[in-house]
């Protein structure tokens, strides 16, 4: 329900990396019934916004403004007086050189209840992820935040440059990357030596980071070299020479890499997780999403049996989840499981298993059907019941060879998989583009249906320099049927397993 006056949120996004909101900032984006983000909070935060939410873009980007500050400030009281909850999500912190007070100040005007919730800036997050303390007892324990764009309808700058290049340690200049010119010049001309280091750092806190150093009289044109652009901040003083031996963030193995997750939406996370923990830039372009059958009638009917079983065999998450949902939904528990031996085909599945309090007779050292085959080779099955619920998809080898052993296999679709195209223009755009660096498949599903998406036509161009990464022999197989060079295939066919493939690779190539 809503308030019936309304409130407002002004929330600090962090600089960049979303795992740096604070706990309040991600409780106001979940509660929003408005959320109005800019261009610097990331967009990842807006998915735990309520899907009913109305989401509003007011980015503001090198002077190309989707909409002027006041009109942005009006915006936002305009939503609270119609008694609507309000989260503005800025990027860094409202208050430091992020305009919040303005907004605040047009809130007390119109008598509108709100809230600030500070963030994490980037004049503090992007030098720490750079590997640049601004405060050491060694070198200096003065610091300055400084706008490097100020107003330009003020007169005479407030700027003290004196007092900055004499007195303070380790200066930090915001928005100053088309300034840096004056801003070096200033600084040398009011004394501070000109082989003082200097650092910047943009799109700092993301996968995107590119730090450039120098000194006050070679950073100008170390930095147009580079090719360096906004957004980034300036770090000034003699800390930025201990980025050297500090640096951590950019030295991670996949740092730069920009990887395609093709896996379904709700179980990404981990692929997801495990790459950007690596330093990749993970784009969510999901092929398939996983799907209740098209009858549950026939799962139903086995539950209801269920002691008549001897053998259930799960051969993945997705398998676990939906058999539990309908034993539930058949008002039984785990219970009913209690007379049954159980197999999984890998530590992923055993591990969803036992968040129902029940673990595995059988986990094969490989993850594949054909290691259960194995496993159950040692097993006296002969005339045993056993109860396979996966997916529609799935290969056959394993139902027909457990019933070559002599066991009466049912075999029965607990979900299936759809093909997915939603974010296919943009995914197309990209790979033309040439941005994609690599590619992954978690099965031969996702790689058909991302197959699916590619005009036939277009497949050679679009995949050149591409890398592909699978997580098995079997998803691999599939690939390269479908035409795709296949460079990665994980030794161990898990997700941390193909994790580890792709930085090897990457180590080595």
């Amino acid at each position: 329900m809503k308030n019936i006056k309304g409130k407002v949120y002004l929330v600090g996004a962090g600089p960049g990396d979303p795992g740096l909101i604070t706990v309040k900032g991600l409780e106001c984006i979940k509660r929003a019934d408005v959320l109005i983000y800019d261009y610097l909070a990331s967009p990842i935060l807006l998915k735990y916004a309520q899907k009913s939410a109305e989401i509003i873009y007011v980015g503001k980007k090198g002077g190309n403004h989707t909409l002027s500050q006041d009109k942005i400030s009006l915006l936002i009281a305009e939503k609270a007086k119609s008694g609507s909850t309000v989260t503005r999500l800025k990027g860094g912190d409202p208050f430091i050189f992020g305009r919040g007070a303005e907004e605040t100040e047009v809130l007390i005007k119109e008598k509108i209840p709100f809230e600030i919730v500070p963030g994490v800036t980037s004049a503090i997050a992007a030098p720490a992820y750079a590997g640049i303390p601004l405060t050491h007892r060694r070198f200096t324990s003065t610091l300055a935040f400084v706008t490097g764009h100020e107003d330009p309808t003020k007169k005479e700058s407030d700027i003290d440059w004196a007092s900055l290049a004499k007195g303070i340690g380790t200066i930090v200049f915001l928005m100053g990357v088309n300034n840096l010119p004056h801003i070096t010049s200033q600084l040398v001309k009011h004394k501070m030596r000109s082989d003082t280091p200097v650092a910047l750092i943009r799109w700092g806190t993301t996968p995107k980071q590119v730090t450039v150093t120098g000194t006050l009289d070679t950073i100008v044109e170390q930095v147009k070299s580079a090719g360096l652009k906004a957004p980034a901040i300036i770090v000034v003083g003699k800390v930025v020479s201990l980025r050297e031996k500090m640096k951590w963030f950019e030295n991670r193995p996949l740092m730069g890499k920009r990887i395609v997750v093709t896996r379904a939406r709700e179980q990404a996370s981990e692929l997801v997780r495990l790459l950007s923990g690596l330093g990749a830039e993970c784009i969510e372009c999901p092929a398939i999403k996983v799907v209740p059958p098209d009858n549950w009638k026939p799962l139903d009917t086995a539950i209801k049996s269920i002691s008549s079983y001897d053998w259930l065999v799960f051969t993945s998450v997705n398998g676990v989840n939906f058999f539990f949902e309908r034993l539930f939904a058949k008002n039984m528990d785990a219970r009913a499981l209690g007379n049954l031996h159980i197999a999984v085909i890998g530590p992923a599945t055993a591990k969803r298993l036992s968040d129902f309090g029940l673990k595995s007779d059988i986990i094969p050292k490989t993850y594949r059907a054909e290691s259960i085959v194995e496993a159950f080779a040692k097993e006296n099955i002969k005339g045993k019941r056993i109860l396979i619920p996966r997916a529609k998809e799935a290969r056959p080898v394993l139902p027909v060879e457990l019933t070559r052993m002599g066991a009466v296999v049912d075999e029965i679709t607990a979900y299936h998989t759809k093909e997915v195209s939603d974010n296919a223009d943009f995914l197309l755009k990209q790979l033309e583009q040439g941005t994609i660096d690599i590619i992954t498949f978690t099965s031969s599903s996702t790689a058909r249906n991302f197959h699916a998406i590619l005009p036939p036509e277009k497949l050679g161009t679009l995949m050149n320099g591409v890398i592909v990464a699978s997580i098995g022999p079997i998803t691999t197989e599939t690939a390269r049927k479908l035409g795709f060079d296949v460079h990665v295939t994980a030794e161990s066919f898990t997700i941390p397993g193909l994790c580890e493939a792709i930085k090897k690779y990457c180590d080595n190539n």
